[in-house]
């Protein structure tokens, strides 16, 4: 998810700085277009059109430029969520991708079978996960909801990843 975690840092850079670019951050094209991207990744992942790594890569681009475009304007100008919840995105995603993703060649076959397990349980598709992400950015109220679902579609788009490392190394000793 590279895209996600340079957009992360760079929102987080503005913000610290208090850059007036973060203006154009919070127009209302900005809305439209993120939910726009934010479906299109959604449905691309349902029909299998689009690969799962560029559809949540795009998902969770979009929906945190919605999430940040949509909240801004309803919080204080200094609100430290707007702050820390991205760069809580990049290094989430990045030890994620780090421990899980690039070390599981090293992983045994049990672990393979339990997280074969946790991957293909109906209540841990990507796409309900999504779909909870959208309903989430209209709940200003509940600010946790958002960082809870997109930490919880993070861990598991890396383990399927994961899951898909260690088949490959397994068919290709």
């Amino acid at each position: 998810m590279p895209i996600f975690i340079c957009l992360c840092l760079g929102i987080s850079f503005l913000v610290e700085t208090q850059n007036p670019q973060l203006n154009l951050l919070v127009s209302p094209i900005v809305i439209y277009v993120g939910l726009g991207v934010a479906i299109i990744s959604l449905f691309g992942l349902l029909t299998r059109l689009l690969s799962e790594t560029i559809c949540i890569d795009g998902f969770a681009s979009s929906s945190l430029l919605v999430w940040f475009a949509y909240w801004k304007p309803e919080f204080n100008e200094d609100a430290p969520i707007f702050f820390f919840f991205p760069l809580y995105f990049a290094l989430i995603t990045a030890f994620v991708s780090f421990v899980l993703v690039n070390q599981s060649q090293h992983m045994d076959e049990k672990s393979l079978q339990q997280m074969q397990k946790l991957v293909h349980r109906q209540r841990l598709k990507p796409w309900l996960i999504m779909l909870g992400i959208l309903v989430s950015l209209y709940f200003e109220d509940h600010y946790l909801i958002y960082p809870t679902l997109v930490t919880l579609l993070i861990m598991r788009f890396a383990l399927s990843n994961s899951i898909k490392r260690m088949a490959e190394a397994q068919q290709n000793p």
